[in-house]
């Protein structure tokens, strides 16, 4: 059985990365706006618990500062900082339970700093490959199966193979179950307690990843 992870909120709390890109750009825009960082990060974090759109902007809008190359700064910081994130204890206990398995990643967003999440998390030596779906242009992204196909032709198996484990229901899992690939879905983060029609939900849900293991594998599809 071929394994594929999301990143994102499910092998790590990716809120670790946003509250660290966000701390980093709040002590650049301290000297721009000659405020304190910690005023400007606790705006910061109220913004995009209230909307990841445009965070920066509206900080900046709310200053009567409109400065679209500035808001480009803050974006660059944001993706470029050094990122302090940890596997989940659950998520690096379960690749170790299932490393004789092929284990892959398929991770939206920017790919650098996708990539940089996955180099930072020391995942390159648990899984055989990181797949970046922007780096395949936006319209492959979930829920594209284009990544997911792309295991497949590597591994030689068919999508019934094939497990995949994500957090997000929106997106995750609507494009691959009717090709037949099978799905789980992490209760965690923040789609935790987010309800979905049946077409968009997974065919397993787990609280943890503590819950997955071969024994579970070979008793929901062996």
């Amino acid at each position: 059985m071929v394994i594929v992870f999301d990143l994102d909120n499910t092998l790590y709390d990716e809120a670790l990365f946003v509250r660290g890109g966000m701390r980093a750009v709040a002590e650049y825009l301290a000297g721009e706006l000659r405020e304190t960082p910690e005023i400007i990060f606790q705006q910061l974090d109220k913004e995009w618990h209230l909307c990841r759109d445009r965070v920066f902007d509206r900080i900046l809008e709310a200053r009567c500062v409109k400065n679209k190359k500035l808001v480009n700064k803050c974006l660059s910081i944001y993706r470029g900082h050094d990122p302090e994130i940890t596997l989940l204890p659950a998520a690096r206990a379960c690749l170790k339970r299932l490393n004789k398995n092929p284990l892959y990643v398929v991770t939206d967003g920017n790919k650098v700093v996708q990539r940089r999440k996955f180099m930072a998390l020391g995942l390159s030596p648990l899984i055989r490959h990181c797949f970046c779906t922007y780096a395949h242009d936006r319209h492959r992204s979930k829920p594209s199966p284009y990544c997911f196909e792309k295991i497949c032709q590597l591994e030689h198996v068919s999508p019934s193979e094939v497990v995949y484990v994500g957090d997000n229901p929106h997106k995750d899992f609507v494009g691959l179950k009717p090709l037949g690939f099978k799905t789980v879905r992490v209760l965690y983060g923040p789609y935790a307690s987010t309800k979905v029609t049946a077409a968009y939900e997974a065919d397993i849900e787990i609280r943890s990843l503590d819950e997955l293991d071969e024994r579970f594998l070979s008793t929901k599809w062996g």
